[in-house]
């Protein structure tokens, strides 16, 4: 597990937790959607509920691992 330091909707710095592959993925995922990765960090943390940031990293990727699985 590796810590990553990020700056979300431009103005707060924070820190989030994840396996390296989950934060590759994570970049894919962003690439995919021509938005940088703080962009969708930024995205993921508006829409998420209870969890903490990086599990809610986690769960949008396995959200959208499991949407290209279906297709």
């Amino acid at each position: 597990m590796k810590k990553f330091s990020v700056e979300i909707a431009h103005r707060h710095a924070t820190s989030i937790s994840l396996e390296e592959e989950f934060y590759r993925e994570l970049c894919k995922l962003a690439e995919e959607q021509n938005i940088s990765v703080k962009e969708l960090i930024t995205q993921i943390d508006q829409t998420r509920t209870n969890q903490n940031l990086s599990s809610a990293i986690r769960v949008y990727i396995l959200n959208k691992l499991l949407a290209k699985l279906q297709l």
